[in-house]
């Protein structure tokens, strides 16, 4: 049960350790997909290993508790695990130059992975908003996918949406159970491998993943570096997430749950698809996308303490 102390978004105990039914419905798909020749191997191999083993760690901290140095060290064993099957970082396509950083960018990415999966623990704080935006930016993904001619992409990200989708119907608010570290820290890994086969499919592509996670990536880094030069313990709990003091502003979570969803599908996901079929650079994409993301951050003074 995660009973309500002065750090909670919630007021009523609630069950917690949901997401377990996540991890449990796409592995158990993934494995059954890949092995009658749905999926390729190599990155069915990099999910199946980085995600539960993920899972694992949270569901284990769930119902007792690692040290934050433990489960950075477990965190990077994924990313590593999930590099090694995908082949590596994919180039980077910056102003429609292709840069291959080489093992520089095998680091960048895998602290990329490592930041996704936390920042997607910080992020589900109240209710639906982290299955929201999962189901978001994989219905996104897959778009994208069939945009370029590429359905049998899609298949992958439409697997997890419809396993967030199940999970969704208990945690729409007000929530009658808690997604918990399991399942949190299993979507934001899964989905940063996402990200990053996308790149290999085609190098704007994970720019334009990087657009649809925009939500999450601007309030949970905006909020981090404040808290970083105010010289707080940013490994503590806290509640100064954009979408928290939001949440407390309108004296529930709906409306906020409810605005993520929005903020995706009418700004953001348009300017991802814009990236991913060529017609903007991503670089510009990203920045066009997170500008009004930061000041809604501002806004909602992510990252202050009041």
């Amino acid at each position: 049960m995660d009973i309500p102390n002065a750090r909670s978004s919630h007021s009523v105990p609630t069950p917690r350790g949901g997401g377990v039914a996540i991890v449990v419905s796409f592995l158990v798909a993934l494995a059954f997909i890949a092995a009658t020749g749905g999926l390729d191997w190599s990155a069915s191999i990099a999910l199946l290993g980085a995600g539960g083993f993920v899972a694992l760690v949270g569901f284990l901290d769930d119902h007792g508790h690692i040290a934050a140095r433990w489960r950075l060290l477990t965190h990077f064993v994924a990313a590593f695990w999930a590099l090694g099957w995908l082949g590596g970082a994919p180039a980077l396509q910056l102003f429609g130059v292709l840069f291959d950083l080489g093992w520089l960018g095998f680091a960048l990415v895998a602290v990329y992975l490592v930041w996704l999966l936390n920042l997607y623990n910080f992020m589900d704080g109240i209710d639906g908003i982290a299955s929201v935006e999962a189901i978001c930016v994989c219905v996104g993904g897959a778009l994208l996918y069939v945009l370029l001619g590429k359905p049998d992409l899609a298949l992958l990200p439409l697997m997890l949406a419809a396993a967030v989708a199940g999970f969704l119907y208990w945690n729409f608010p007000p929530a009658r159970i808690f997604m918990g570290d399991a399942g949190s820290g299993f979507l934001g890994i899964v989905l940063g491998i996402m990200s990053i086969q996308a790149g290999w499919v085609d190098p704007a592509l994970f720019w334009s993943w990087v657009i649809l996670l925009g939500v999450f990536v601007v309030d949970a880094t905006f909020t981090l570096v404040r808290r970083l030069l105010r010289g707080d313990k940013v490994y503590e709990a806290h509640r100064s997430h954009a979408y928290q003091y939001a949440s407390r502003q309108f004296g529930r979570h709906l409306p906020v749950t409810l605005a993520v969803g929005v903020i995706n599908l009418a700004w953001l996901l348009p300017i991802a698809l814009l990236v991913g079929t060529g017609k903007v650079d991503g670089v510009i994409g990203v920045v066009l996308a997170y500008g009004p993301l930061v000041l809604l951050a501002i806004k909602f003074h992510a990252g202050e303490m009041k």
